[in-house]
Parts: structure tokens; sequence; C-alpha cells
């Protein structure tokens, strides 16, 4: 619990330096689900049903998903029909997204989730005997769940998902459970996945680009972005964009140890910077740190990254403790999209984690006692 709650308690911790009392309060609010969660979910661990959960999560979640996609074609045709002919696939994601009204980075957090959660219920045991309107509906789950991840299309979630399918498929066929049966269902999973991907490559050439030439253009320009001519179009999601983010936050941190600048006043003291050494670009955007460990050490010094890698962490701890691939994809999914992203400062990857990983400690310790709930 007391891990789980680790960066609640450490805005308790670091209330102090806070420039306002009045943000500081509101950026502690954010985090005061993650108090509550291991609370009432791990005090009551021996409830808490794991897989129904983990199901209904991913049933709803692709059912609300093909809810907003179906909306989108009929609200907003014009888009959608641009991006079916391959016209500005580079706002494809964003575009759908918004129509959410969600971040598409932390909306793929959550796809990818669902996508190698229904390849591990397609796999898992208890569902080898089912009939076969049952197979047919987890097979489209998650085909329409990895369709999505697609559309959304942010890297680190599909490398995430990918990782997924991977560590799925590699725990479930070590099981050595009816391996003709999980041999079959792996090589139609396989062309199906397969298939759409190949579908979305050809249909969007943009992603060629996206994956190989865009990611490391520009190197030579990190901390120099407004040399580049309309930056917005050239670097908006390359590397070199973070590189130049990370560099800034790097040396704004150094200035600020052993206790940082506070939990409100991260990105606000992140901009000041990039006005003062002469960023135009990444001060008109206004960037945030775009790294859970870099925001954490700019926020609260040299404590911050060390939390922010045992909160991380403890998931990797129990995904092994338990050998269940779902959660320790989970762990390479939210390890990777904080690499890249800073999903501790939204409301949403605070609750995200928090729910999850109080989950995930629920059944660790259900394990542990050797409990068994259905």
């Amino acid at each position: 619990m007391l891990v789980i709650a680790s960066p609640f308690l450490m805005e308790i911790l670091f209330f102090g330096t806070n420039n306002s009392y009045d943000l500081g309060l509101k950026s502690l609010e954010k985090s005061l689900s993650l108090l509550f969660f291991p609370l009432f979910i791990i005090g009551n661990y021996q409830r808490i049903q794991f897989h129904k959960i983990l199901k209904a999560y991913c049933m709803g979640t692709t059912f609300i998903m093909t809810f907003f996609f179906v909306r989108f074609i009929i609200l907003d045709p014009e888009h959608f029909f641009k991006y079916l002919n391959g016209i500005h696939l580079w706002e494809m994601g964003y575009v759908f997204s918004d129509s959410i009204g969600i971040h598409a980075p932390a909306l793929n957090m959550h796809l990818a989730f669902v996508a190698f959660s229904n390849i591990y219920f397609l796999f898992e045991p208890s569902n080898i005997n089912e009939n076969k309107w049952f197979k047919i509906r987890n097979l489209t789950l998650f085909i329409l769940s990895f369709f999505f991840v697609l559309y959304v299309n942010t890297r680190m979630a599909l490398l995430a998902t990918l990782v997924g399918f991977m560590t799925v498929g590699y725990f479930q066929i070590s099981k050595r459970y009816s391996f003709k049966v999980i041999f079959k269902k792996a090589i139609i999973t396989l062309i199906l996945s397969g298939s759409v991907l190949f579908l979305f490559l050809q249909k969007d050439p943009y992603m060629k680009e996206k994956y190989s030439t865009q990611i490391f253009s520009n190197m030579d320009k990190v901390g120099k972005l407004d040399e580049i001519n309309h930056p917005e179009i050239a670097v908006y999601s390359s590397f070199v964009t973070r590189l130049s983010i990370w560099k800034s936050a790097w040396e704004l941190s150094l200035k600020n140890l052993p206790f940082g600048v506070g939990a409100s006043d991260g990105k606000t003291e992140l901009i000041k910077y990039f006005k003062e050494t002469n960023q135009i670009f990444l001060t008109k955007y206004e960037f945030p740190t775009h790294n859970q460990f870099l925001d954490y050490l700019l926020k609260f010094g040299i404590l911050g990254p060390i939390v922010a890698l045992l909160y991380i962490g403890f998931i990797a701890f129990m995904g092994f403790k338990t050998k269940n691939p779902v959660i320790i994809s989970f762990f390479f999914l939210f390890f990777t999209s904080n690499l890249t992203d800073d999903f501790l400062l939204r409301f949403d990857g605070i609750v995200f984690s928090g729910l999850w990983i109080s989950i995930f400690a629920s059944y660790w310790l259900q394990q542990k006692n050797k409990l068994t709930v259905t």
C-alpha cells in the first residue's frame, strides 16, 4: 500500500517547496486516488476477481472504442475519408483521440493493455473448451483492439503491444497444455494480426516514414529546433524534440538539486527555462517533460526518480512473482510509456496505473496466501 501511495506521499513530503499552495493542493488532489485504491482494493484482496475484472474491462473498452469509431465516421466523415485516401495521415490518431477527449499516447496506452490482454484470454486454458461463438467473440475482440492501437498509431504503444503479444505467447506455450490447440490458435492469430498490420502498412504510407526516417531525423539540432524550417511539421513528434526537452529538463533539474522546484511548478519552470534559453518552438507549444523520471527529478530532486522507479518497478516484481504475462506486459508498457511521456503528471495516467497495480497486488496476495478466486 505504501509503494502504490508513494507518489502521493512524496507530494506531501515536498509540499513546502511549491510556490503556490493552491496549485500544490491541486497537484496533490490528482494523486489522491493512489491512497484510496490500495486501501479499498488491497484491503479487500480476498474478494478481487482478477480475471473477471480484466475480461470485463477489455470487453467494455473494446465496445466503447467501437462506438466512438463509428461515431467518428458518422459525425466527421470528412476527416475519416481523407485518412482513408491517404491524406494528412500524420494527424489521424490525434484527431480521432481528440474527438473522444483524450490525448493520443494516453489513449493508446489503454488500448495496448486491452490488446495484449485480449490475446491472453484467447490463449487462456480455461477458454480452450468454449463453444465456437465464444471463440469467435474472443478473436473479434482481439482483432478490433489491435486495429484501434494501429489507428491511433503511437510508437511506444505499438512496441509495447507487440512485446505483450510475444510475452503472452511465450508464457502460454511454455505451460505445455494441449500444444496442438495452442499451436493452431497461434497460427490463426499470427495470420490475422499480420494481415491487419499489413493492410495498415499498405494504406498508410506515412506509417513507414514515422517508424523509420522520421524518428531519428535532424539529430544534429538537439537544443536548436528553431534552426529547422517549420519544426511543427518536420519534428513535432520526432526523437530530436524529446531530446531537446530532456536536455533542458536535465539542466534545470541540476540547478534545483537536491529538493527540486515543487510538484506544482515543474512544467511552469520548464517553460520559463525554454524562454530563458531562447527556444521559441518549445516555448510556443509549452511542452511538458515527456519523461516521468526527469519530471520527478525536476519536481522532487534526488528522491524523485527513485520513487518513480520503485512505483513502476513494483509492477515487474508482481508480474514475475505471479508468472502472469499480462502483468509483465503491463510493466513493459507503463515503463516504456513513461520513458517518452510523463503519465504520473496526468490524472488519467495516475488513476489507470493506481487501479491496476492495486488489482495486480490483490492477485499476487491471493497466490501468496494460496487463495482461489475465480
